[in-house]
């Protein structure tokens, strides 16, 4: 999308596996996050991310999702024009990774 990277659900699910080390942030709003999380993500609503862009190191493996893979793809966007290279965009975002029957937990807050 854009012109940015994508990985899908099941190209996420072969990095956990396999340890790739890698950051998973969910850039969904606050309220949203009490459907169910991917595990081991982060919350980092969408317009915070120019906020917290100096918590994000460029030399690691980022991978954003939203619900659909929208708001995650403009997080990606964001960052690769302030030279962030190693952003990736869940394509599909959550309702992808649970429609391919994959599980999500409740957020730890």
């Amino acid at each position: 999308m854009f012109g940015i990277n994508e990985i899908d659900s099941n190209t996420l699910k072969t990095w956990r596996e396999g340890g790739k080390p890698f950051r998973l942030i969910d850039v969904r709003a606050h309220s949203e996050l009490s459907r169910g999380m991917i595990e081991n993500g982060e919350p980092m609503p969408l317009n915070l991310i120019p906020v917290k862009v100096n918590e994000l190191g460029m030399e690691e493996d980022i991978i954003f999702y939203c619900l659909s893979g929208a708001r995650s793809a403009q997080a990606c966007a964001y960052l690769m024009n302030n030279g962030f290279e190693r952003v990736y965009n869940l394509r599909g975002g959550i309702m992808d990774w649970v429609r391919d029957g994959n599980s999500v937990v409740s957020p730890a807050f």
